[in-house]
């Protein structure tokens, strides 16, 4: 063999090993790492699912919520009948109906909007008529009650608002 040759084969086999070793070194590295690596994807992957357990949760809730004020939405015109046959007919049985209707509706969240006597709230009500009164902006008489549930409007109530008239000119 010349002397190139043998350099030249001599300077390979001493590459191969420098390969070699640095091959090693990095799957070193990437074992030690892998670990680090399938514990944040597990970490990710949970959060991503817990977070999706959460949304569905959330979501059933906000559906219940949405179908039970639907369902209380059509059994108020009911309710409404009830309280105006009650005006012409004294009749206790009728009293006890509508107080059981109503008890039923308030278990399933059915909440009054308590109007009378106090401060006009463009929210809460809906003015149906302007009265002479001593003060302004106060409701005088509740022509149809409002309802909530769960904290939301279902019908705003309808209500007489009085407006204080100057007597002078």
């Amino acid at each position: 063999m010349d002397k190139n040759a043998k350099h030249k084969k001599h300077t390979d086999e001493k590459q191969d090993d420098v390969t070699v070793e640095t091959t090693e070194n990095v799957e070193e590295v990437a074992v030690a790492e892998e670990p680090d690596e399938y514990k944040t994807k597990y970490l990710r992957a949970l959060a991503d699912y817990q977070n999706f357990e959460r949304r569905v949760r959330e979501d059933r809730i906000a559906t219940s919520k949405n179908a039970q004020a639907a369902t209380l939405m059509r059994l108020l015109p009911f309710l409404d009948n009830l309280e105006q046959a009650e005006i012409f007919i004294q009749d206790k049985g009728l009293k006890m109906i509508k107080e059981q209707f109503y008890s039923v509706l308030k278990e399933m969240g059915l909440e009054e909007i308590e109007v009378a006597g106090k401060e006009y709230d463009p929210h809460l009500a809906e003015a149906i008529d302007i009265v002479e009164g001593d003060k302004d902006d106060y409701v005088v008489e509740v022509l149809r009650r409002g309802y909530m549930c769960g904290g939301k409007i279902l019908r705003p109530a309808q209500v007489k608002v009085s407006k204080k008239i100057e007597k002078g000119s």
